[in-house]
């Protein structure tokens, strides 16, 4: 199979793969047709003096994320940056109401800059929470009916607990709404959900028919063996949100009132994503939105739906003309080869290759089609993954996080680069 957008556009290259590592891209296409496109940079803070304008007290020594911002006039040809030293880990950007904004965790909390000339100036940020728990992905908001609706990540540690290593089990999905017409930059604006931690609600005791987690893990630790980790604890990260529009639909609500959260499953294993839904409804006046588990007909709840490629960040686009969803994601081809077989090049565990992107749709959540191979890299390190993606008319464009072979690895790759899936509509079958 030839793959779809194999060719690319480079908008940014380590000058040094082995210290500069380029993260988290996030893309939005304007209704202008101008591309903006932000990512964050983490890494060696000496390296990091390639940005000869960039002034030093913007890097911040505690946690040196830096984030910049590009836009392309011309259908992602050529880019030109417009801002850095913003701060970006794990941004989103995304246009409302004719303004641009870009929303981010932060060292102090979740953060959101504006842009009033369609991504060439940004102002000096704004906090909508506190603490630096808040995770922002590089999620697309749904915009419907005058409101911004959007999901981030909240790793909340209750008083007295201990954990050790990445602590997916205590994230929770934050479903937070606003009004378009409103001041998105004042946190009084906003308004939020609810807090369910994995770990409050997932017991993994019940999960043997699934075999899940893979590998050997509890929600508190993680454990190592052949060198290599089965990367920390059981738990979600990384939302997508979505709404369910077929009246078909079993999870369907008439009122329009429901959206689901669709999940990276940290499992140590492919073809499962997590699913949670946000429920909106009013109380004494208010608005009031309850994140909680789905339910199945036969009254079971759900956590775990299939789902190709849920084992690492993946993003979903709705497409009005067709009434689907259409899935980024990576595709695994040994995640059941044993460790001390895998290439040293391989990052991580059996599960987490990463130098395949493919795209699916579909028009229920669960069942999914494959359309086709979007891009392969040459070796394990040369990393497509964590791809962002917007549509412009009847292509689907998308940077991904990528990799040349001179990466320090498939995770901290050294490029980030742009490709455009030409009619994207022709691939339902």
């Amino acid at each position: 199979m030839k793959p779809l957008a194999n060719d690319f556009v480079t908008i940014f290259k380590s000058p040094d793969p082995k210290t500069v590592f380029p993260a988290a891209p996030a893309l939005c296409v304007l209704k202008n047709g101008r591309y903006v496109f932000c990512h964050d940079i983490f890494g060696a803070l000496t390296a990091l003096s390639i940005y000869e304008t960039m002034s030093k007290e913007k890097i911040n020594k505690e946690d040196p994320h830096i984030g910049c911002v590009y836009t392309s006039d011309d259908k992602g040809l050529t880019w030109q940056r417009k801002a850095e030293g913003l701060k970006i880990c794990n941004g989103n950007v995304f246009e409302a109401d004719g303004a641009v904004y870009i929303m981010s965790s932060s060292e102090n909390g979740l953060v959101i800059y504006r842009s009033n000339d369609n991504g060439d100036t940004w102002d000096e940020g704004h906090y909508l929470t506190d603490g630096a728990d808040a995770q922002s992905p590089t999620v697309r908001p749904w915009i419907e009916d005058g409101y911004v609706n959007i999901a981030v990540e909240i790793r909340e540690n209750l008083p007295g607990e201990i954990h050790d290593g990445w602590n997916l089990s205590s994230a929770a999905p934050l479903f937070m709404r606003a009004k378009i017409s409103d001041d998105l930059t004042r946190r009084e604006n906003w308004t939020f959900s609810n807090k369910v931690r994995f770990r409050d609600l997932v017991k993994e005791d019940e999960l043997d028919l699934y075999g899940v987690p893979f590998f050997t893990t509890t929600l508190h630790k993680h454990e190592y063996d052949d060198g290599r980790t089965t990367d920390n604890m059981s738990g979600w990260l990384e939302p997508n949100i979505v709404r369910i529009t077929d009246e078909k639909h079993y999870w369907y609500d008439p009122s329009g009132k429901t959206f689901h959260i669709i999940m990276r499953a940290h499992t140590s294993w492919t073809g499962y994503a997590c699913i949670m839904k946000a429920v909106i409804s009013e109380k004494n006046g208010k608005e009031v939105i309850t994140v909680m588990p789905e339910v199945n007909p036969s009254g079971k709840r759900v956590v775990y739906i299939p789902f190709p490629g849920g084992q690492n960040r993946f993003q979903i686009a709705w497409d009005e003309q067709t009434k689907l969803f259409w899935l980024v994601s990576s595709q695994p081809t040994d995640s059941m080869t044993k460790k001390e077989f895998l290439s040293p090049d391989r990052f991580n565990l059996p599960y987490d290759e990463r130098h395949r992107l493919q795209l699916c749709f579909s028009k229920n959540l669960v069942d999914w089609c494959f359309a086709g191979i979007i891009a392969i890299g040459g070796s394990e390190k040369e990393a497509r993954n964590y791809a962002t993606i917007g549509i412009d008319v009847d292509d689907i464009v998308l940077v991904s996080r990528s990799g040349s072979p001179e990466a320090y690895s498939a995770h901290n790759s050294d490029m980030l680069i742009f490709h455009r899936i030409r009619n994207f509509r022709d691939l339902v079958y």
